[in-house]
């Protein structure tokens, strides 16, 4: 295969939300869950986000035990995995937490709508930028990259819209979804997949492959596509 297994992960609300209509990153996992998605960024080479992801969150996106971070020095791996940024337009701040936290390799994708300086300064402080000369970054050819770099395994933490042009693109592997019991509700609150969509007969289908349920009324779902 030439492009890394790739597997999304997210925490969703019971209808299918994944952040309230303010988009501020509201929180939807539980304590259980967010362990669960540290232990899986460990497995991970890299770690993905979409542009709005990026640009509005800047997250941190670095395995925040220290005894998993040791178990990858262990294993011959850097302490976190290599953070990878999708965005049109790549004006994310240097001091930022995307940039600055943790110690490993960044990466960003982005267009030729990104100034050639900003591509410089970023450069210049250690990112690793490749720019699509098109309106919006080939993500075919990004997972292509992505697997010349050494990212055999990718982990995609959102936000919808690239996780539904990634799976719409046959580029993902497995889906992973913690649905909490809660509501946000809301006719603009991003869910796990938004974009374009997709007509029913051009549907993606799943294969479920486990559910685990929890005391605190969360479930897990695992999928295969």
């Amino acid at each position: 295969m030439n492009r890394p297994y790739t597997f999304i992960n997210v925490a969703m609300t019971a209808d299918g939300k994944i952040d309230t209509f303010e988009r501020k990153g509201s929180a939807i996992s539980s304590k259980w869950d967010k362990e669960r998605v540290d232990e899986l960024r460990a497995t991970a080479d890299g770690i993905l986000v979409g542009g709005k992801t990026l640009l509005d969150e800047l997250p941190k996106l670095t395995v925040k035990s220290e005894a998993l971070r040791e178990g990858r020095i262990l294993r011959g791996l850097p302490p976190n995995p290599i953070k990878v940024g999708i965005a049109t337009v790549a004006n994310i701040p240097l001091e930022s937490d995307f940039i600055k936290a943790g110690d490993t390799r960044v990466v960003i994708f982005t267009t030729s709508q990104t100034s050639i300086n900003q591509v410089e300064i970023l450069r210049a402080h250690g990112v690793e930028v490749f720019v699509d000369d098109a309106p919006r970054v080939d993500l075919s050819q990004m997972a292509r990259t992505l697997k010349q770099l050494g990212i055999n395994r990718l982990m995609v933490e959102g936000g919808g819209t690239i996780n539904f042009e990634l799976m719409r693109l046959g580029l993902v592997d497995e889906l992973m979804i913690y649905l909490a019991p809660m509501i946000f509700g809301g006719a603009i609150a991003p869910t796990l997949a938004d974009g374009l969509g997709l007509a029913r007969s051009d549907a993606i289908a799943l294969k479920l492959m486990n559910v685990e349920t929890r005391e605190d009324g969360g479930i897990l779902l695992k999928y295969k596509l």
